[in-house]
């Protein structure tokens, strides 16, 4: 069975994104839809894609596609996914799922109204090096804590020094550091852990009011977690997660290759090092998966953790001082 995909969003995680569905066979890209019919064109042209758009309510309304990808700006998501949701339309959204957690609410809401899949892309969690850290905590024995850190220094950030505001470091967009970098360090731990009992957030708020970077407290039943994401300066930090019997260390929480546990009696064991394939196909998979089997959420990137995620970071920027227009 052949799922039909259209796309909303050309930057380069799409591209990325295009590559590596198309490993899996059951993937076909029937349509693009841009603001400019010269953008929708080219990059059509480019990823040999039979059918444009302009309008995304005609997208929506369309047969030539059964689901769609989107890759559009934070502020946007909610709104095209619902869309195409309430015209029966399987939904694969980008992280982050939506500015807030009352926009997460009503996408959920409406998958359900209309019996669509609805899947939010965070790909790390769906990985096979993910699996084996989920798989192998309980040998780490009791628990005490979880840290990842993303710190990525931006070329953006060199302009907005310039005085030139791009998207990036735009709350009007729903942008900022917790939203694009931030929210991989979330998401896993709400998947491994569940919902925190306490958020202590500090960080640094730029001059457009979008946050630059962040570095969070968590409080658990018998354990905390800490994690730090920056778009103004970098770090090589490991992810880690302690526990009485040994720490498990993982390379890149946002793209995990190496994987590895370290016990207290002088042990060590490596339980990954390397990718099979473009890690962006298991989402992919995962989420033609559903639609095959006709479930209609993942167990592992699910509404629940989704929404999670989303009630964390309004608590995040809450305490931050962060206001998207969206929140209004």
């Amino acid at each position: 069975m052949k799922i039909k995909f259209g796309i909303v969003g050309t930057n380069f995680i799409t591209d990325w994104v295009i590559e590596a569905a198309r490993l899996d066979p059951r993937f076909e890209l029937s349509a693009i839809c841009s603001r400019t019919q010269e953008k929708a064109d080219e990059f059509a042209a480019k990823h040999s894609i039979p059918y444009t758009f302009t309008s995304i309510e005609e997208m929506a309304e369309s047969e030539l596609i059964d689901a769609v990808y989107i890759a559009s700006p934070n502020f946007l998501h909610a709104r095209q996914s619902i869309l195409f949701m309430e015209h029966g339309k399987h939904v694969l959204c980008e992280k982050p799922f939506a500015s807030n957690s009352r926009e997460a609410k009503a996408m959920i809401e409406t998958a359900k109204k209309n019996g669509v899949v609805l899947m939010e892309a965070m790909k790390p969690t769906l990985t096979p090096n993910f699996r084996l850290i989920k798989e192998n905590i309980e040998n780490l024995g009791t628990l005490r804590r979880y840290f990842a850190c993303y710190c990525q220094y931006s070329s953006r950030y060199d302009k907005l020094k310039e005085g030139i505001v791009l998207n990036a470091f735009k709350p009007e967009l729903s942008n900022g550091a917790v939203m694009d970098l931030g929210v991989y360090t979330i998401y896993p731990m709400v998947v491994l852990f569940g919902r925190p009992n306490k958020i202590s957030a500090t960080g640094m708020k730029l001059s457009t009011g979008a946050d630059g970077q962040g570095a969070i407290n968590f409080e658990y039943d018998g354990m905390s977690a800490t994690v730090l994401y920056s778009k103004i300066a970098d770090s090589n930090l490991p992810t880690e997660i302690q526990g009485e019997k040994g720490t498990l260390t993982a390379d890149r929480i946002n793209t995990i290759s190496k994987v590895d546990i370290k016990y207290r009696n002088g042990e060590s064991v490596c339980l990954a090092n390397g990718v099979d394939a473009n890690e962006y196909f298991y989402e992919v998979a995962e989420f033609i998966d559903l639609i095959e089997q006709g479930k209609f959420e993942s167990p592992i990137n699910s509404h629940e953790n989704s929404l999670i995620t989303m009630e964390i970071i309004d608590e995040i920027r809450a305490q931050l001082g962060v206001v998207f227009p969206a929140d209004r």
